[in-house]
């Protein structure tokens, strides 16, 4: 709830919290996961501050633009070392709590400053299959939050983080885009972010719906999935970075697998949180169909990342039959969004994952809505049980 707990204690637990499912927005442009960061900061902060639903979801605006801007200017190169939704990630905490701290402008940029030299946040973990990442958020949120209590105080924070000669960019960036921090826009960076369907990392989405569609193709061909010989992904390279994992042997691995995220999509159907659990990682059906997936890189779906995140599937009978889907725009991007209801079946599904029951997910999620006109923020419930 709002009352229990220091703010930055209450924005590290909600940041880590609001990440480890693998269910949080994406904004393509800047390979950053915003609202795991932003919003926990700015609820926890909303608490002691006493905001409503406006002014609460202005700071997360705030919050949305600036990250969205910083991790733009950090470039490609930065993205294949560094976790974007960590190092973008502090300067997002940092500007909402700014906005409801009311500081003035030496104070955000010395919150700024402050935040920039805490950024962190490796792809290490990744190739390990440890279980670093919901850290990230959850420091940059903290972090972030810290950064504007100080400055409030008077701390000073360097006025050129980003592009000073020992700054953001020349730390941490081999081709930084710096004029993307104050370049105009034709509106609010939010509204430039994805949601995500399924709870798996976003790389493996344009597939996973690529899958369903071949599932159905397949299905009406009268060929069943089992008895395909060989299928083809193709992806960018940012993607299988990340995502070229054969044999997954963890719950966060099979998130951060397009082979495994394809298989389930191909014979299960959409994979939903339960997809990931260690129970489901040795279904027989889906280690048969594993050897059979080969990854490759498409220039044409890199040529168009991140502008578009994309991805291709193909099947290959015995017989060479082949069936194809490609897919330039992934379910819940701007140009195929989510309606409400898909929204509201996410949120209240990921409720009762947390252990909430029905009525009062339903409670919680009208409350949610009424923050628009002004409502209260509503306490969060704690929550029965907490899973993977």
């Amino acid at each position: 709830g709002k009352g229990s707990g220091p703010p930055r204690e209450k924005a590290f637990l909600g940041a880590a919290l609001a990440h480890i499912t693998e269910t949080d927005d994406l904004h393509r442009a800047s390979a950053t996961h915003p609202g795991c960061v932003v919003i926990p900061t700015a609820y926890a902060l909303s608490g002691e501050t006493g905001a409503r639903g406006k002014r609460f979801l202005e700071a997360v605006l705030a919050g949305y633009e600036a990250m969205l801007r910083v991790g733009e200017s950090l470039g490609p190169g930065h993205y294949r070392t560094f976790h974007t939704t960590a190092t973008a990630g502090v300067f997002g905490s940092a500007a909402a709590a700014a906005y409801l701290l009311e500081l003035d402008e030496d104070a955000w940029v010395w919150a700024f400053g402050n935040a920039g030299t805490q950024a962190a946040g490796l792809w290490q973990f990744n190739a390990e299959a440890a279980m670093t990442k919901p850290l990230h958020p959850a420091h940059a949120a903290q972090a972030g939050l810290q950064a504007s209590l100080l400055a409030r105080e008077g701390v000073t924070g360097a006025e050129w983080i980003l592009e000073g000669e020992k700054g953001v960019h020349a730390a941490l960036c081999p081709d930084p885009q710096p004029e993307r921090v104050t370049e105009d826009a034709q509106g609010w960076k939010l509204g430039e972010t994805s949601m995500k369907p399924y709870p798996s990392c976003r790389h493996t989405h344009p597939v996973i719906d690529g899958a369903l569609e071949l599932r159905h193709r397949l299905h009406d061909s009268g060929i069943e999935v089992e008895a395909v010989e060989a299928f083809r992904i193709r992806s960018y390279g940012a993607a299988l970075n990340l995502t070229d994992q054969p044999d997954p042997q963890t719950p966060h691995a099979a998130r951060f697998s397009l082979q495994f995220c394809a298989a389930w999509a191909l014979l299960h159907g959409p994979p939903d949180l339960s997809s990931f659990q260690e129970d489901r990682l040795d279904h027989p059906a889906v280690r048969r169909l594993l050897p059979r997936i080969r990854v490759e890189e498409d220039p044409e779906l890199n040529q168009a990342y991140p502008t578009r995140w994309g991805g291709e599937i193909q099947a290959v009978d015995a017989q060479g039959s082949q069936w194809t889907v490609r897919r330039l725009v992934a379910s819940g991007d701007p140009e195929d969004p989510l309606d409400d209801e898909a929204l509201d079946r996410k949120v209240l599904g990921l409720l009762d994952h947390g252990g909430l029951e029905a009525s009062r997910g339903r409670d919680l999620l009208d409350r949610l809505r009424d923050l628009p006109e002004d409502g209260p923020l509503p306490s969060l419930p704690h929550l029965g049980r907490v899973q993977d």
